[in-house]
């Protein structure tokens, strides 16, 4: 009975150590599994653009490497080899003459064997591949999508939006976290409010009035607004604005600074990471959006950006897939090298507002 009692005791405590570990094995499986779904279509995107647009189309193709059939010279021409099936086991043989049910093969191994006959249906035999990336893709997508004059407008575009954001939004949001008017949770609600308001509802109101004032075919229409608050990070921003304390803006006062002061040597410092997480959020979005563009620049394809020229490019050489992600992996790239770089600000600013707000 002592024994019996033992080794339960035993398994108990053998349990107790294993469970740590298990638990940890399985959140690192599924954080792997979500890693490789995420990663797939990246993948995909980037092996499709170093591939050639005969081989897409092959349904014998590799599907996960770039490849070319691989040929043979006879006699002065060029023959396909193909994965012809013999007694002793998988032969590559150079077709020659082709034929219904019987064709004629050429061992390159062995050319004097001359001519072999072979009883089967050519068309069911695979082809011979090799491993072959076209690197030409990248600097064709390049010269097809002038990607240096989309690149300059894209960071025109992405640049000065972000700064007028980050400028705007921390304004409105120190008005809305430190002042006392009256009426200003109405008017927080409004602003709110307007999130729920689809983009394509103000599409036609600002369409006629841009148009009227000559905005129409320039970079304004894409900047301006931007200048005027984002009510997703005003908000953002102002809930974390009032978890800091005010005895340091009261202490200010007493000393003489104003309100300005107040916020660029005694806020913004304490809400950099916020603030950096608000700025790059916004820079994504501006880099991959090809609808404002659309509306505005379609006229003027000198200003375009590299996300509606993107689209252009798939819908005007839409049957040239792989010219389209080559341009897809040299737009990414600049967006990638920022998150890379960033990634440690993206989390320490949702870490410090998901803790400030539980505490609050």
């Amino acid at each position: 009975m002592q024994m019996r009692d033992f080794s339960l005791a035993d398994n108990g405590a053998l349990a107790g150590r294993l469970r740590p570990f298990l638990l940890t094995a399985t959140v690192t499986l599924l954080a792997t599994v979500v890693l490789l779904v995420y990663a797939t279509p990246i993948s995909y995107m980037f092996v499709t653009s170093l591939k050639n647009e005969t081989i897409i189309g092959d349904p014998f193709a590799p599907l996960f490497w770039p490849a070319q059939p691989v040929g043979f010279e006879y006699e002065g021409e060029e023959y396909p080899l193909y994965n012809v099936p013999t007694e002793d086991g998988n032969q590559q043989w150079a077709l020659v003459e082709k034929g219904r049910q019987q064709s004629g093969f050429i061992d390159p191994n062995n050319q004097s064997a001359g001519l072999i006959e072979w009883e089967g249906r050519w068309r069911e035999l695979n082809p011979a591949w090799r491993f072959s990336p076209q690197w030409t893709n990248f600097p064709e997508s390049w010269e097809r999508l002038d990607f240096g004059n989309k690149l300059v407008n894209s960071l025109i575009i992405t640049v000065v939006g972000v700064v007028g954001t980050i400028v705007s939004s921390v304004m409105v949001a120190y008005g809305f976290a430190r002042f006392r008017v009256p009426g200003l949770n109405i008017m927080f609600a409004l602003l709110i409010g307007t999130l729920l308001l689809p983009r394509e509802i103000l599409n036609v109101p600002l369409f006629a009035f841009y148009n009227q004032i000559g905005w129409i075919g320039t970079f304004w229409p894409l900047i301006v607004p931007h200048f005027f608050a984002n009510a997703l990070y005003v908000f953002l921003l102002r809930q974390y604005f009032r978890t800091l304390s005010r005895d340091v803006d009261e202490a200010a006062m007493i000393d003489g600074a104003s309100p300005a002061q107040i916020l660029w040597h005694l806020i913004v410092p304490q809400s950099l990471p916020m603030i950096a997480t608000v700025g790059l959020l916004q820079f994504f979005f501006l880099w991959r959006d090809f609808y404002g563009p659309a509306l505005y620049l379609a006229a003027a394809p000198e200003r375009q950006p590299i996300a509606l020229k993107l689209l252009s490019l798939g819908l005007g050489f839409g049957f040239e897939p792989h010219l389209v992600q080559a341009a897809s992996i040299m737009a990414l790239v600049l967006p990638l090298i920022v998150f890379l770089l960033t990634q440690r600000t993206i989390l320490e600013g949702v870490a410090i507002f998901g803790r400030n707000s539980v505490g609050k």
